[in-house]
């Protein structure tokens, strides 16, 4: 890295895609999938993955080490170049459970809700 060079992943604080920093064009955008989680459990989504349902297994964590508390939402943006809308969607909260949801189609989802 050069000096005084900006690195890009520092400023990815949530799940939301870093599109300006990272400098993706605009022909680009019109394939990343947006919608919207919210977390109407009883505990913090300290993790959040989606991968498209063929994997065999998840993606990264979309929470980038941060959280979502009860009664909040964030705007969540796939941006990893694939032509699908399937996905596998999984929660991880703090206080261990998970939630797990397979075949979901994001292109038509807009949202998707957490409960307990």
């Amino acid at each position: 890295m050069k000096p005084n060079s900006i690195n890009p992943s520092k400023f990815c604080i949530s799940a939301i895609a870093c599109i300006a920093v990272l400098g993706i064009s605009e022909a680009a955008l019109a394939d990343n999938l947006d919608f919207l989680i919210y977390n109407e459990s009883s505990a913090d989504l300290v993790e959040f993955n989606v991968s498209s349902s063929n994997a065999q297994s998840w993606d990264g964590n979309l929470m980038r080490g941060g959280y979502l508390a009860p009664g909040y939402e964030i705007d969540v943006v796939i941006a990893d170049g694939l032509e699908t809308c399937i996905y596998d969607i999984r929660g991880v909260f703090d206080d261990g459970s998970t939630a797990e949801e397979y075949d979901i189609d994001v292109c038509e989802l807009g949202e998707y809700t957490f409960t307990d």
